[in-house]
Protein backbone atom coordinates (compact mmCIF):
# COMPACT_ATOMS: atom_id res chain seq x y z
CA UNK A 1 0.00 0.00 0.00
CA UNK A 2 1.38 3.03 -0.77
CA UNK A 3 2.08 6.35 1.70
CA UNK A 4 -0.43 8.73 -0.22
CA UNK A 5 -3.46 6.20 0.47
CA UNK A 6 -2.17 5.56 4.42
CA UNK A 7 -2.34 9.06 5.07
CA UNK A 8 -5.70 9.94 3.28
CA UNK A 9 -8.47 10.00 6.03
CA UNK A 10 -11.65 8.17 5.86
CA UNK A 11 -13.57 11.18 5.65
CA UNK A 12 -11.42 12.41 2.23
CA UNK A 13 -11.78 9.17 0.26
CA UNK A 14 -15.91 9.29 1.29
CA UNK A 15 -15.45 12.45 -0.48
CA UNK A 16 -13.75 11.31 -3.36
CA UNK A 17 -17.12 8.51 -3.70
CA UNK A 18 -19.41 11.25 -3.78
CA UNK A 19 -21.02 12.42 -7.19
CA UNK A 20 -19.75 15.56 -8.44
CA UNK A 21 -23.26 17.14 -8.26
CA UNK A 22 -22.53 16.82 -4.60
CA UNK A 23 -19.29 18.58 -4.56
CA UNK A 24 -19.30 21.08 -7.44
CA UNK A 25 -22.03 23.73 -7.30
CA UNK A 26 -21.42 24.36 -10.89
CA UNK A 27 -22.19 20.72 -12.23
CA UNK A 28 -25.53 20.32 -9.58
CA UNK A 29 -26.78 23.63 -11.16
CA UNK A 30 -25.88 21.91 -14.73
CA UNK A 31 -27.83 19.19 -14.05
CA UNK A 32 -30.92 20.77 -12.54
CA UNK A 33 -31.16 23.18 -15.08
CA UNK A 34 -31.02 20.52 -17.68
CA UNK A 35 -33.17 17.85 -16.19
CA UNK A 36 -35.81 20.94 -16.49
CA UNK A 37 -35.22 21.48 -20.17
CA UNK A 38 -35.45 17.86 -20.88
CA UNK A 39 -38.56 17.56 -18.91
CA UNK A 40 -39.95 20.69 -21.10
CA UNK A 41 -39.09 18.89 -24.22
CA UNK A 42 -40.56 15.25 -22.84
CA UNK A 43 -43.87 16.57 -22.85
CA UNK A 44 -45.23 17.17 -25.67
CA UNK A 45 -43.23 14.12 -27.41
CA UNK A 46 -45.11 11.81 -24.71
CA UNK A 47 -48.50 13.41 -25.46
CA UNK A 48 -47.24 12.79 -29.25
CA UNK A 49 -46.16 9.08 -28.80
CA UNK A 50 -49.45 8.40 -26.48
CA UNK A 51 -51.52 9.26 -29.55
CA UNK A 52 -49.41 6.80 -31.86
CA UNK A 53 -49.83 4.00 -29.52
CA UNK A 54 -53.55 4.61 -29.20
CA UNK A 55 -53.81 5.59 -25.47
CA UNK A 56 -54.09 8.39 -23.43
CA UNK A 57 -51.90 10.88 -23.26
CA UNK A 58 -51.22 10.59 -19.45
CA UNK A 59 -49.93 7.11 -20.15
CA UNK A 60 -47.09 8.38 -22.15
CA UNK A 61 -46.20 11.00 -19.65
CA UNK A 62 -46.22 8.11 -16.61
CA UNK A 63 -44.16 6.04 -18.78
CA UNK A 64 -41.41 9.07 -19.64
CA UNK A 65 -41.90 9.51 -16.04
CA UNK A 66 -40.91 5.70 -14.39
CA UNK A 67 -38.76 4.97 -17.57
CA UNK A 68 -36.79 8.07 -16.46
CA UNK A 69 -36.54 7.60 -13.03
CA UNK A 70 -35.58 3.99 -13.00
CA UNK A 71 -32.69 4.27 -15.57
CA UNK A 72 -31.29 7.18 -14.24
CA UNK A 73 -30.39 4.69 -11.28
CA UNK A 74 -30.15 1.11 -13.22
CA UNK A 75 -28.98 2.37 -16.47
CA UNK A 76 -25.15 1.84 -17.29
CA UNK A 77 -25.15 5.24 -19.30
CA UNK A 78 -24.55 8.55 -17.13
CA UNK A 79 -26.87 11.87 -18.59
CA UNK A 80 -28.71 9.29 -21.14
CA UNK A 81 -32.16 10.23 -21.13
CA UNK A 82 -35.33 7.07 -21.24
CA UNK A 83 -38.99 7.73 -21.85
CA UNK A 84 -41.48 6.52 -24.54
CA UNK A 85 -40.92 6.84 -27.70
CA UNK A 86 -42.43 6.88 -31.26
CA UNK A 87 -40.61 4.03 -31.58
CA UNK A 88 -41.96 1.88 -29.23
CA UNK A 89 -45.08 3.20 -29.50
CA UNK A 90 -45.28 1.94 -33.36
CA UNK A 91 -44.92 -1.48 -32.37
CA UNK A 92 -47.19 -1.76 -29.71
CA UNK A 93 -50.12 0.58 -31.24
CA UNK A 94 -51.55 -2.75 -33.45
CA UNK A 95 -51.31 -4.59 -29.82
CA UNK A 96 -53.50 -1.96 -28.06
CA UNK A 97 -56.11 -1.73 -30.74
CA UNK A 98 -56.75 -5.15 -31.42
CA UNK A 99 -56.59 -6.71 -28.27
CA UNK A 100 -56.92 -3.37 -25.32
CA UNK A 101 -54.61 -1.69 -23.26
CA UNK A 102 -54.48 -4.44 -20.95
CA UNK A 103 -52.56 -6.54 -23.35
CA UNK A 104 -50.40 -3.43 -24.09
CA UNK A 105 -49.48 -3.21 -20.29
CA UNK A 106 -48.58 -6.71 -20.28
CA UNK A 107 -46.45 -6.67 -23.36
CA UNK A 108 -44.00 -3.99 -21.84
CA UNK A 109 -43.75 -5.93 -19.05
CA UNK A 110 -42.48 -8.96 -20.77
CA UNK A 111 -40.83 -7.12 -22.85
CA UNK A 112 -38.93 -5.72 -20.13
CA UNK A 113 -37.99 -9.21 -18.98
CA UNK A 114 -36.74 -10.23 -22.50
CA UNK A 115 -34.43 -6.95 -22.42
CA UNK A 116 -33.20 -8.21 -19.32
CA UNK A 117 -32.77 -12.18 -20.76
CA UNK A 118 -31.27 -10.22 -23.80
CA UNK A 119 -28.15 -8.08 -21.67
CA UNK A 120 -27.59 -11.17 -19.59
CA UNK A 121 -26.92 -13.15 -22.67
CA UNK A 122 -24.26 -10.31 -23.71
CA UNK A 123 -26.68 -8.93 -26.73
CA UNK A 124 -24.38 -5.54 -26.01
CA UNK A 125 -21.42 -6.74 -27.74
CA UNK A 126 -23.16 -6.96 -30.97
CA UNK A 127 -22.54 -3.31 -30.90
CA UNK A 128 -18.83 -4.08 -31.98
CA UNK A 129 -20.14 -5.25 -35.22
CA UNK A 130 -21.24 -1.42 -36.10
CA UNK A 131 -19.54 0.25 -38.55
CA UNK A 132 -18.33 3.89 -38.34
CA UNK A 133 -20.30 4.69 -41.74
CA UNK A 134 -23.07 3.02 -40.19
CA UNK A 135 -22.87 5.16 -36.87
CA UNK A 136 -22.33 8.42 -39.14
CA UNK A 137 -25.89 7.75 -41.06
CA UNK A 138 -27.71 7.09 -37.75
CA UNK A 139 -26.63 10.44 -36.33
CA UNK A 140 -27.48 11.83 -39.70
CA UNK A 141 -30.70 10.54 -39.94
CA UNK A 142 -31.17 11.21 -36.40
CA UNK A 143 -31.00 14.43 -36.89
CA UNK A 144 -33.42 14.62 -40.49
CA UNK A 145 -35.95 12.39 -38.50
CA UNK A 146 -36.25 14.75 -35.50
CA UNK A 147 -36.54 18.12 -37.74
CA UNK A 148 -39.18 16.13 -40.03
CA UNK A 149 -41.17 15.66 -36.73
CA UNK A 150 -41.17 19.32 -36.22
CA UNK A 151 -42.61 20.02 -39.85
CA UNK A 152 -46.42 19.48 -38.76
CA UNK A 153 -45.23 21.98 -36.00
CA UNK A 154 -44.94 24.64 -38.67
CA UNK A 155 -47.20 23.88 -41.20
CA UNK A 156 -51.13 25.34 -41.41
CA UNK A 157 -50.51 27.36 -38.44
CA UNK A 158 -51.17 31.05 -37.42
CA UNK A 159 -48.42 33.26 -39.50
CA UNK A 160 -46.81 34.26 -35.55
CA UNK A 161 -45.65 30.95 -35.09
CA UNK A 162 -43.36 31.25 -37.70
CA UNK A 163 -41.32 35.04 -36.55
CA UNK A 164 -41.77 33.27 -32.48
CA UNK A 165 -39.55 30.10 -34.32
CA UNK A 166 -37.40 32.25 -35.59
CA UNK A 167 -37.06 34.24 -32.33
CA UNK A 168 -36.36 31.27 -30.06
CA UNK A 169 -33.56 30.02 -33.30
CA UNK A 170 -32.60 33.11 -32.47
CA UNK A 171 -32.25 33.31 -28.29
CA UNK A 172 -30.58 29.33 -28.70
CA UNK A 173 -28.01 30.61 -31.13
CA UNK A 174 -26.77 34.11 -29.37
CA UNK A 175 -27.72 33.68 -25.72
CA UNK A 176 -24.71 31.35 -25.09
CA UNK A 177 -22.68 34.09 -25.84
CA UNK A 178 -24.01 36.12 -23.53
CA UNK A 179 -23.51 33.35 -20.44
CA UNK A 180 -23.83 29.70 -19.73
CA UNK A 181 -25.04 29.75 -16.44
CA UNK A 182 -28.77 29.42 -17.30
CA UNK A 183 -29.18 26.94 -20.74
CA UNK A 184 -30.42 28.77 -23.87
CA UNK A 185 -33.23 26.70 -24.50
CA UNK A 186 -35.10 27.40 -21.23
CA UNK A 187 -34.06 31.06 -21.47
CA UNK A 188 -35.88 30.62 -24.83
CA UNK A 189 -38.92 28.66 -23.49
CA UNK A 190 -39.50 31.08 -21.06
CA UNK A 191 -39.54 34.55 -22.88
CA UNK A 192 -41.51 33.12 -25.72
CA UNK A 193 -44.23 31.88 -23.42
CA UNK A 194 -44.08 35.44 -21.30
CA UNK A 195 -44.64 37.10 -25.07
CA UNK A 196 -47.45 34.94 -26.15
CA UNK A 197 -48.99 35.09 -23.01
CA UNK A 198 -48.63 38.69 -22.05
CA UNK A 199 -49.79 39.52 -25.64
CA UNK A 200 -52.42 36.80 -25.83
CA UNK A 201 -50.99 35.94 -29.02
CA UNK A 202 -53.00 33.00 -30.59
CA UNK A 203 -50.66 29.87 -31.20
CA UNK A 204 -50.63 26.32 -30.72
CA UNK A 205 -49.48 25.21 -27.25
CA UNK A 206 -48.60 22.15 -25.32
CA UNK A 207 -51.86 22.02 -23.47
CA UNK A 208 -53.59 21.55 -27.47
CA UNK A 209 -51.71 18.24 -27.44
CA UNK A 210 -53.74 16.68 -24.51
CA UNK A 211 -54.78 17.20 -20.94
CA UNK A 212 -51.76 16.85 -18.35
CA UNK A 213 -52.28 14.28 -15.58
CA UNK A 214 -53.38 15.53 -11.68
CA UNK A 215 -51.99 12.42 -9.85
CA UNK A 216 -49.44 10.07 -9.73
CA UNK A 217 -49.44 7.04 -10.89
CA UNK A 218 -50.33 3.28 -8.89
CA UNK A 219 -48.71 0.21 -9.28
CA UNK A 220 -51.09 -2.48 -10.13
CA UNK A 221 -51.54 -5.70 -12.62
CA UNK A 222 -51.58 -5.79 -16.04
CA UNK A 223 -56.26 -6.48 -16.42
CA UNK A 224 -55.59 -9.78 -18.65
CA UNK A 225 -55.85 -13.28 -18.23
CA UNK A 226 -53.11 -15.02 -17.30
CA UNK A 227 -52.98 -17.49 -19.91
CA UNK A 228 -50.96 -19.32 -22.22
CA UNK A 229 -53.00 -17.80 -25.04
CA UNK A 230 -52.43 -14.37 -23.75
CA UNK A 231 -48.88 -15.08 -23.77
CA UNK A 232 -48.56 -16.17 -27.06
CA UNK A 233 -50.77 -13.80 -27.81
CA UNK A 234 -48.26 -10.60 -26.53
CA UNK A 235 -44.64 -12.50 -27.14
CA UNK A 236 -44.11 -11.60 -30.65
CA UNK A 237 -44.97 -7.58 -29.67
CA UNK A 238 -43.12 -7.70 -26.80
CA UNK A 239 -39.80 -9.41 -28.33
CA UNK A 240 -39.96 -6.69 -31.45
CA UNK A 241 -40.59 -4.08 -28.45
CA UNK A 242 -37.38 -5.80 -26.27
CA UNK A 243 -35.18 -5.74 -29.92
CA UNK A 244 -36.45 -2.06 -31.09
CA UNK A 245 -35.70 0.24 -27.72
CA UNK A 246 -32.29 -2.06 -26.85
CA UNK A 247 -31.16 -1.58 -30.48
CA UNK A 248 -32.05 2.85 -29.93
CA UNK A 249 -30.41 2.83 -26.42
CA UNK A 250 -27.73 1.08 -27.49
CA UNK A 251 -26.83 3.41 -30.13
CA UNK A 252 -27.26 6.14 -28.42
CA UNK A 253 -25.06 5.14 -25.44
CA UNK A 254 -22.40 4.72 -28.19
CA UNK A 255 -23.58 8.32 -29.63
CA UNK A 256 -23.25 9.81 -26.23
CA UNK A 257 -19.67 7.76 -25.37
CA UNK A 258 -18.30 9.96 -28.43
CA UNK A 259 -19.69 13.06 -27.27
CA UNK A 260 -18.34 13.01 -23.88
CA UNK A 261 -15.37 10.86 -24.75
CA UNK A 262 -16.30 8.35 -21.69
CA UNK A 263 -17.32 4.64 -21.55
CA UNK A 264 -20.33 3.28 -20.40
CA UNK A 265 -21.74 -0.56 -19.25
CA UNK A 266 -23.50 -1.36 -22.36
CA UNK A 267 -24.93 -4.62 -20.56
CA UNK A 268 -25.40 -2.74 -17.58
CA UNK A 269 -27.67 -0.40 -19.93
CA UNK A 270 -29.50 -3.20 -21.53
CA UNK A 271 -30.62 -4.86 -18.39
CA UNK A 272 -31.64 -1.70 -16.95
CA UNK A 273 -33.84 -0.93 -19.90
CA UNK A 274 -35.27 -4.09 -18.82
CA UNK A 275 -35.68 -3.30 -15.20
CA UNK A 276 -37.23 0.28 -16.70
CA UNK A 277 -39.85 -1.30 -18.95
CA UNK A 278 -40.74 -3.75 -16.17
CA UNK A 279 -41.30 -0.97 -13.66
CA UNK A 280 -42.83 1.38 -16.01
CA UNK A 281 -45.68 -1.59 -17.07
CA UNK A 282 -46.45 -2.36 -13.32
CA UNK A 283 -47.03 1.24 -13.13
CA UNK A 284 -49.60 1.52 -16.16
CA UNK A 285 -47.09 3.48 -18.96
CA UNK A 286 -46.60 2.28 -22.36
CA UNK A 287 -42.72 1.65 -22.27
CA UNK A 288 -40.35 3.08 -23.99
CA UNK A 289 -36.22 3.44 -24.59
CA UNK A 290 -33.48 6.01 -24.84
CA UNK A 291 -34.78 9.13 -26.47
CA UNK A 292 -32.22 10.32 -28.38
CA UNK A 293 -33.26 14.09 -29.07
CA UNK A 294 -34.04 14.68 -25.49
CA UNK A 295 -30.59 13.13 -24.90
CA UNK A 296 -29.57 15.49 -27.47
CA UNK A 297 -30.92 18.10 -25.52
CA UNK A 298 -29.54 16.65 -22.03
CA UNK A 299 -25.76 16.35 -23.38
CA UNK A 300 -24.98 18.66 -26.11
CA UNK A 301 -27.28 21.56 -25.76
CA UNK A 302 -27.24 21.48 -21.71
CA UNK A 303 -24.04 20.09 -21.11
CA UNK A 304 -25.03 17.29 -18.32
CA UNK A 305 -22.93 14.59 -17.96
CA UNK A 306 -24.15 12.60 -14.93
CA UNK A 307 -27.37 10.62 -13.64
CA UNK A 308 -28.66 13.41 -11.48
CA UNK A 309 -29.86 15.29 -14.38
CA UNK A 310 -31.96 12.08 -15.59
CA UNK A 311 -33.40 11.26 -12.72
CA UNK A 312 -34.53 15.26 -12.69
CA UNK A 313 -35.73 15.11 -15.87
CA UNK A 314 -38.45 12.00 -14.78
CA UNK A 315 -38.97 13.88 -11.84
CA UNK A 316 -39.40 17.26 -12.75
CA UNK A 317 -42.19 16.19 -15.08
CA UNK A 318 -44.15 14.86 -12.96
CA UNK A 319 -44.28 18.40 -10.97
CA UNK A 320 -44.40 20.42 -14.08
CA UNK A 321 -47.96 17.78 -15.08
CA UNK A 322 -49.16 17.85 -11.51
CA UNK A 323 -48.28 21.41 -9.89
CA UNK A 324 -47.79 23.87 -13.18
CA UNK A 325 -50.09 22.06 -15.24
CA UNK A 326 -52.17 25.17 -16.36
CA UNK A 327 -49.02 27.16 -17.24
CA UNK A 328 -47.17 24.16 -18.78
CA UNK A 329 -49.88 23.90 -20.82
CA UNK A 330 -49.60 28.09 -21.98
CA UNK A 331 -46.02 26.95 -23.62
CA UNK A 332 -46.28 27.82 -27.13
CA UNK A 333 -45.45 24.27 -29.33
CA UNK A 334 -43.14 27.40 -31.76
CA UNK A 335 -40.45 27.61 -28.60
CA UNK A 336 -40.27 23.32 -28.45
CA UNK A 337 -40.14 23.38 -32.14
CA UNK A 338 -37.35 25.88 -31.97
CA UNK A 339 -35.06 23.66 -29.48
CA UNK A 340 -35.33 20.48 -31.32
CA UNK A 341 -34.62 22.68 -34.70
CA UNK A 342 -31.11 23.42 -32.95
CA UNK A 343 -30.86 19.73 -32.07
CA UNK A 344 -30.94 18.54 -35.02
CA UNK A 345 -28.28 21.04 -36.66
CA UNK A 346 -26.28 20.06 -33.21
CA UNK A 347 -26.77 16.24 -34.20
CA UNK A 348 -26.07 16.56 -38.07
CA UNK A 349 -22.35 15.07 -38.63
CA UNK A 350 -21.93 18.07 -41.28
CA UNK A 351 -18.27 16.93 -41.45
CA UNK A 352 -19.68 14.02 -43.10
CA UNK A 353 -20.88 15.41 -46.29
CA UNK A 354 -18.49 18.15 -46.83
CA UNK A 355 -17.14 17.89 -50.29
CA UNK A 356 -13.54 17.78 -49.20
CA UNK A 357 -14.59 14.51 -47.37
CA UNK A 358 -16.61 12.74 -49.82
CA UNK A 359 -14.03 13.13 -51.99
CA UNK A 360 -11.42 11.28 -49.66
CA UNK A 361 -14.07 8.60 -48.34
CA UNK A 362 -14.03 5.30 -49.81
CA UNK A 363 -17.25 4.59 -51.97
CA UNK A 364 -18.28 1.56 -50.23
CA UNK A 365 -18.33 4.06 -46.77
CA UNK A 366 -20.39 6.42 -48.55
CA UNK A 367 -23.09 3.73 -49.99
CA UNK A 368 -23.19 2.73 -46.26
CA UNK A 369 -24.20 5.66 -44.90
CA UNK A 370 -26.45 6.59 -47.64
CA UNK A 371 -28.32 3.10 -47.34
CA UNK A 372 -28.89 3.59 -43.32
CA UNK A 373 -29.98 6.97 -43.69
CA UNK A 374 -32.32 6.29 -46.67
CA UNK A 375 -33.87 2.97 -44.31
CA UNK A 376 -34.34 5.01 -41.43
CA UNK A 377 -35.79 8.16 -42.88
CA UNK A 378 -38.42 5.90 -45.38
CA UNK A 379 -39.10 3.58 -42.31
CA UNK A 380 -38.92 6.05 -39.80
CA UNK A 381 -37.11 3.32 -37.48
CA UNK A 382 -33.72 3.46 -36.52
CA UNK A 383 -33.36 0.17 -35.53
CA UNK A 384 -34.12 -1.11 -39.20
CA UNK A 385 -31.84 1.35 -40.71
CA UNK A 386 -28.89 0.21 -38.28
CA UNK A 387 -29.71 -3.04 -39.36
CA UNK A 388 -29.61 -2.62 -43.07
CA UNK A 389 -26.67 -0.87 -43.01
CA UNK A 390 -24.38 -3.22 -41.29
CA UNK A 391 -25.60 -5.87 -43.08
CA UNK A 392 -24.61 -3.42 -46.12
CA UNK A 393 -21.38 -2.69 -44.58
CA UNK A 394 -20.43 -6.61 -44.21
CA UNK A 395 -21.51 -7.30 -47.69
CA UNK A 396 -19.22 -4.72 -48.92
CA UNK A 397 -16.34 -5.89 -47.06
CA UNK A 398 -17.13 -9.12 -47.94
CA UNK A 399 -16.52 -8.67 -51.66
CA UNK A 400 -13.48 -6.50 -50.69
CA UNK A 401 -11.65 -9.18 -48.75
CA UNK A 402 -12.56 -11.81 -50.76
CA UNK A 403 -9.85 -10.54 -53.59
CA UNK A 404 -7.21 -10.29 -51.13
CA UNK A 405 -7.09 -14.38 -51.53
CA UNK A 406 -3.81 -14.48 -54.13
CA UNK A 407 -2.11 -17.43 -55.43
CA UNK A 408 1.43 -17.33 -57.64
CA UNK A 409 3.50 -20.31 -58.70
CA UNK A 410 6.94 -20.87 -58.99
CA UNK A 411 8.37 -24.09 -60.53
CA UNK A 412 11.74 -25.63 -59.89
CA UNK A 413 14.38 -25.30 -61.53
CA UNK A 414 14.74 -28.60 -62.75
CA UNK A 415 10.92 -29.21 -63.38
CA UNK A 416 10.78 -31.52 -60.42
CA UNK A 417 8.13 -29.87 -58.52
CA UNK A 418 5.90 -26.68 -58.28
CA UNK A 419 5.17 -24.56 -55.33
CA UNK A 420 1.83 -22.15 -54.78
CA UNK A 421 2.11 -19.11 -52.41
CA UNK A 422 -1.56 -18.34 -51.06
CA UNK A 423 -1.62 -15.00 -49.63
CA UNK A 424 -4.19 -13.59 -47.46
CA UNK A 425 -7.73 -14.27 -46.45
CA UNK A 426 -9.48 -17.43 -46.83
CA UNK A 427 -13.14 -18.07 -46.40
CA UNK A 428 -16.24 -18.43 -48.24
CA UNK A 429 -15.97 -15.45 -50.23
CA UNK A 430 -12.23 -15.62 -51.12
CA UNK A 431 -12.59 -19.34 -51.25
CA UNK A 432 -14.97 -19.89 -53.75
CA UNK A 433 -12.89 -19.22 -57.12
CA UNK A 434 -9.40 -20.80 -54.97
CA UNK A 435 -10.15 -24.12 -57.28
CA UNK A 436 -9.42 -22.76 -60.35
CA UNK A 437 -5.98 -21.27 -59.23
CA UNK A 438 -4.11 -24.57 -60.60
CA UNK A 439 -2.84 -26.15 -63.51
CA UNK A 440 -3.50 -29.84 -62.53
CA UNK A 441 -2.62 -30.73 -65.84
CA UNK A 442 0.56 -29.32 -66.62
CA UNK A 443 2.13 -29.28 -62.93
CA UNK A 444 4.43 -31.97 -62.35
CA UNK A 445 3.80 -34.60 -59.93
CA UNK A 446 5.02 -32.77 -56.65
CA UNK A 447 3.01 -29.85 -55.67
CA UNK A 448 3.64 -27.97 -52.83
CA UNK A 449 0.87 -25.53 -51.31
CA UNK A 450 2.50 -22.99 -49.01
CA UNK A 451 0.04 -21.22 -46.34
CA UNK A 452 1.96 -19.42 -44.29
CA UNK A 453 1.10 -16.48 -46.01
CA UNK A 454 -2.44 -16.87 -45.29
CA UNK A 455 -5.26 -18.21 -42.80
CA UNK A 456 -7.90 -20.24 -43.21
CA UNK A 457 -11.29 -19.26 -41.46
CA UNK A 458 -14.04 -21.32 -42.09
CA UNK A 459 -14.98 -24.75 -43.77
CA UNK A 460 -15.83 -23.31 -47.33
CA UNK A 461 -11.66 -23.10 -47.16
CA UNK A 462 -11.13 -26.69 -45.75
CA UNK A 463 -13.39 -27.93 -48.70
CA UNK A 464 -11.92 -25.75 -51.46
CA UNK A 465 -8.19 -27.00 -50.49
CA UNK A 466 -9.67 -30.36 -50.34
CA UNK A 467 -10.64 -30.12 -53.68
CA UNK A 468 -7.61 -29.13 -54.91
CA UNK A 469 -5.94 -32.12 -53.44
CA UNK A 470 -8.44 -34.19 -54.65
CA UNK A 471 -7.81 -32.99 -58.11
CA UNK A 472 -4.43 -33.35 -58.18
CA UNK A 473 -4.99 -36.98 -56.56
CA UNK A 474 -7.02 -37.77 -59.60
CA UNK A 475 -3.49 -37.37 -62.00
CA UNK A 476 -1.57 -38.93 -59.67
CA UNK A 477 0.26 -35.91 -57.84
CA UNK A 478 0.93 -35.57 -54.36
CA UNK A 479 0.12 -32.45 -52.78
CA UNK A 480 1.65 -31.29 -49.94
CA UNK A 481 0.19 -28.48 -47.45
CA UNK A 482 2.90 -26.27 -45.77
CA UNK A 483 2.86 -23.87 -43.34
CA UNK A 484 -0.59 -23.26 -41.85
CA UNK A 485 -0.41 -21.58 -38.71
CA UNK A 486 -1.93 -23.14 -35.29
CA UNK A 487 -5.41 -21.56 -35.65
CA UNK A 488 -6.03 -22.94 -39.08
CA UNK A 489 -3.93 -26.14 -38.68
CA UNK A 490 -6.16 -26.97 -35.88
CA UNK A 491 -9.54 -26.55 -38.17
CA UNK A 492 -8.20 -27.94 -41.11
CA UNK A 493 -7.26 -30.98 -39.02
CA UNK A 494 -10.85 -31.17 -37.67
CA UNK A 495 -12.70 -30.70 -40.94
CA UNK A 496 -10.37 -32.02 -43.57
CA UNK A 497 -11.88 -35.09 -45.40
CA UNK A 498 -15.30 -34.76 -43.56
CA UNK A 499 -16.72 -32.01 -45.76
CA UNK A 500 -17.24 -33.95 -49.34
CA UNK A 501 -20.96 -34.49 -49.88
CA UNK A 502 -23.50 -36.85 -51.10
Amino acid sequence: MSSASLTTSPAARLRGLRPDWLTDPKVWRTEVLAGLVVALALIPEAISFSIIAGVDPAIGLFASFTMAVVISIVGGRRAMISAATGAVALVIAPLNREHGFGHLVAAVILAGVFQIVLGALGVAKLMRFVPRSVMVGFVNSLAILIFMAQVPEMTDVPWPVYPLIAAGLALLVFFPKVTTVIPAPLVSIAILTAITVAAGIAVPTVGDKGSLPSSLPLPGLPDVPFTLDTLTTIAPYALAMALVGLMESLMTAKLVDDITDTRSSKTRESIGQGIANIVTGFFGGMGGCAMIGQTMINVKVSGARTRLSTFLAGAFLMVLCIVFGPLVSEIPMAALVAVMVMVCFATFDWHSIAPKTLRRMPAGEITVMVVTVVCVVATHNLAVGVVIGSVTAMVIFAQRVAHLAEVTAATAPDGSGVRYTVTGEMFFASSNDLVGRFDYAADPDKVVIDLSRAHVWDASSVAALDAVVARYAQRGKTVDLVGLNRPSAELHGRLTGELAGH
